[in-house]
């Protein structure tokens, strides 16, 4: 979010993101992203917490896959509760499932570029929630790949 004090144009830090080296600002989520990420945050937490499973963490909270050159923000993210000592002011590690909201001006980084980075750090799931489809893509690591 880019905020205006005297004049000056600031970016709030909180949501940018580092993507092959290169840091960005992400937009304003619209509803139909806010509605996918909430009804998402209801069922799954909801199943976690009865099960004990382990925790989901939503937006904004870094992912560090290697420090200043894949720092991720998706927009949910499953760590098992065998691993939640990984939980730290950020995460220097891979989560078990990470969801992404696509959104219209993010599709091409969502689908393409950071599942494409999730698979080569060895996420063993992400979710794509297509919100103007009405669809979720679950794509699952099958022999590394």
């Amino acid at each position: 979010m880019k905020t205006i004090i005297d004049g000056a144009v600031s970016i709030n830090k909180e949501y940018t993101q580092i993507i092959n080296g290169k840091e960005i600002d992400l937009p304003c989520p619209k509803m139909p992203h806010q509605r996918a990420i909430t009804q998402l945050l209801y069922v799954l937490y909801d199943h976690l917490k009865t099960h004990q499973l382990g925790t989901l963490c939503r937006i904004p909270y870094d992912v560090i896959f290697k420090e200043n050159f894949n720092v991720l923000q998706p927009d949910l993210f499953f760590v098992s509760k065998e691993r939640e000592n990984i939980l730290q002011e950020a995460v220097h590690s891979m989560p078990k499932l990470v969801i992404e909201v696509v959104s219209p001006e993010m599709h091409y980084i969502d689908t393409v570029v950071k599942k494409d980075i999730y698979e080569s750090y060895g996420v063993p799931e992400c979710w794509l929630v297509l919100p103007e489809k009405i669809g979720i893509e679950i794509y699952a690591l099958v022999n590394g790949r």
